[in-house]
């Protein structure tokens, strides 16, 4: 692993106006690297947020004709940063024959304005809570079956989105292929960050070994969507480096890769797995 960097999380209030939310998120990735910021993180939906199924199909591109992913390139170049933009839906039709049915992908991109490596989320949304609010995201999306972890400068980068979180097994799998670092961009429910958002990110990055750093979408948002903000960044240890409130923002933090070896070698975890027999 290499030295220390700066990284930032940007939290949006994405809407259904992609040049509008393009334009702000690029705003603040352009307040992190100005100062000082090497790694810059994006929440999931950056692009485009609060869709209904309709609108999602009517408005989605595929990924080589999407108007946002150059741009956010260009600014990774401009800026001379890596970027992680936390997710784009994009349309499948081209890729896999599959039609009417979308991928939630996130792209990792480099400081030459390459994309390094993507990543379709692989566990759908599909619940309903107590407040009467109802999601399906298997409808409109098709599950991914990848894994990712991505090379950068200063370590393995576990890549997943938002609900992804609640499967920690996935995590675990991630940290044993050599993640260091792993990015959760998220869009979580106000419903379910208030109770659940920060004791699983503490949860995944003390059960790793692994900073987490996680984006988050915040605010009010178009067909009635409430997203709950608190961007976090947090240490193999599972202490907050940094918290963002409700409202769009940009937050940092200093990260020392050799903080993740020190912290598994005092709890070696992920060399402790035993083999064990399933309950009948």
């Amino acid at each position: 692993m290499s030295s220390s960097f700066m990284v930032a999380c940007i939290q949006t209030s994405s809407q259904l106006d992609m040049d509008f939310n393009v334009e702000a998120a690029s705003a603040l990735v352009c307040e992190a690297a100005d100062g000082g910021a090497q790694f810059i993180l994006m929440p999931e939906n950056v692009s485009l947020m609060g869709t209904t199924r309709e609108q999602a199909l009517a408005m989605a591109v595929p990924e080589s004709r999407h108007d946002a992913l150059p741009v956010f390139a260009e600014l990774a170049l401009k800026k001379g940063v890596w970027l992680l933009v936390g997710s784009l839906s994009v349309r499948l039709d081209d890729e896999s024959g599959t039609e009417d049915m979308l991928a939630n992908r996130s792209f990792l991109i480099n400081d030459q304005g390459e994309v390094i490596a993507r990543y379709d989320k692989i566990h759908m949304f599909d619940v309903d809570i107590e407040n009467g609010e109802s999601h399906r995201e298997s409808e409109t999306y098709q599950s991914g079956r990848q894994a990712v972890v991505a090379d950068t400068p200063w370590g393995g980068l576990g890549v997943t989105i938002c609900y992804d979180l609640r499967f920690p097994y996935l995590y675990r799998s991630l940290a044993k292929a050599g993640a260091h670092f792993l990015s959760v961009p998220a869009a979580f429910t106000r419903v379910s960050g208030r109770a659940h958002w920060h004791v699983l990110l503490r949860a995944r990055a003390v059960e790793t070994g692994c900073y987490v750093f996680a984006p988050a979408q915040c605010g009010d948002h178009a067909n009635d969507r409430q997203t709950y903000g608190h961007s976090l960044i947090i240490d193999p240890w599972g202490k907050v480096l940094a918290e963002a409130g409700e409202e769009p923002g940009v937050i940092t933090a200093n990260i020392d890769p050799s903080r993740v070896t020190a912290v598994r070698a005092m709890i070696p975890a992920l060399e402790h797995d035993q083999e064990f027999t399933l309950p009948a």
